[in-house]
């Protein structure tokens, strides 16, 4: 009997894919650096382009990436790098972002999700076209000072401590109520002059990098000619809101409108 040992062509790297735009000068492409160092490339497919970086499955496949996406530091490096080439990409045009780690074990099945997507990716690019994401924060301003702290009153030193600490509070609790209602009316009030807007839960402080309570998360899709009158109408909301502090961030690639969909899972792709 004779055995006949039969060999899968595994694929060496895959392609992590950032993003999709209508095209892409090859000299662009060359600048910007990709996950594994080298340059982002070219996938054309359906009259669109998709840009990737090669990306070993020795780190990139889809077990190693299970590991990797669980180390924070190793899932920063890679939020980092793949933003920064989504990015470079917004300023020449209209990108639609991929989420992170999406990863083909090839080139045909890039260029087969863009066959498959043509009509949902080219409705998204027409619709960012001469357009921005702009972030506006809104952080609690702070409160007004407590009462005198050495104020007894009544009752002794132990009821004027519950007297303050309940009044502490319930001004704590009226502020809050105040700054989100303010937070509604700003958000609808930005949503009248944007395209369109939408509410981010918001961010712990940790993230935010302020002590102050994050009240108000959104995302703003701005026509550039009515970017002017946009800025203008954050900074006078501020000066309606005190209670408010507001800033604005951006312009940002359009992650907030872009339709979240699941990608399948990474599979090694045999030959046959």
């Amino acid at each position: 009997m004779v055995e006949v040992a039969v060999e899968l062509t595994v694929p060496a790297a895959g392609a992590w894919l950032h993003g999709v735009v209508r095209d892409a000068e090859p000299a662009t492409l060359a600048a910007i650096p990709g996950m594994d160092g080298g340059p982002v490339r070219a996938v054309p497919a359906a009259g669109l382009v998709a840009v990737v970086s090669t990306a070993p499955l020795d780190e990139y496949g889809e077990q190693p990436l299970r590991r990797n996406l669980e180390d924070l530091a190793w899932l920063e490096r890679a939020a980092r790098s793949h933003h920064a080439v989504v990015e470079a990409l917004a300023r020449r045009g209209p990108v639609v972002p991929a989420r992170l780690a999406t990863v083909h074990t090839d080139d045909e099945r890039v260029a087969r999700s863009l066959t498959d997507r043509r009509a949902e990716l080219v409705a998204t690019l027409d619709r960012l076209t001469g357009r921005g994401e702009w972030g506006v924060k809104g952080y609690l301003a702070p409160g007004a000072a407590t009462a005198d702290a050495e104020t007894t009153g009544h009752g002794g030193v132990g009821t004027a401590y519950l007297r303050r600490r309940r009044a502490q509070l319930t001004s704590r609790e009226e502020r809050q109520q105040v700054a989100s209602a303010a937070a509604d009316a700003l958000h609808g009030a930005l949503c009248e002059l944007a395209v369109a807007g939408r509410r981010h839960a918001p961010q712990d402080r940790r993230l935010s990098g302020t002590s102050a309570p994050m009240v108000l998360n959104g995302a703003y899709l701005v026509d550039v000619a009515a970017l002017p009158r946009f800025t203008d109408l954050v900074s006078s909301l501020g000066h309606r809101h005190p209670g408010v502090r507001l800033e604005l961030t951006g312009p940002w690639p359009a992650y907030s409108f872009v339709a979240e969909r699941p990608e399948p899972a990474l599979t090694v792709r045999e030959p046959g």
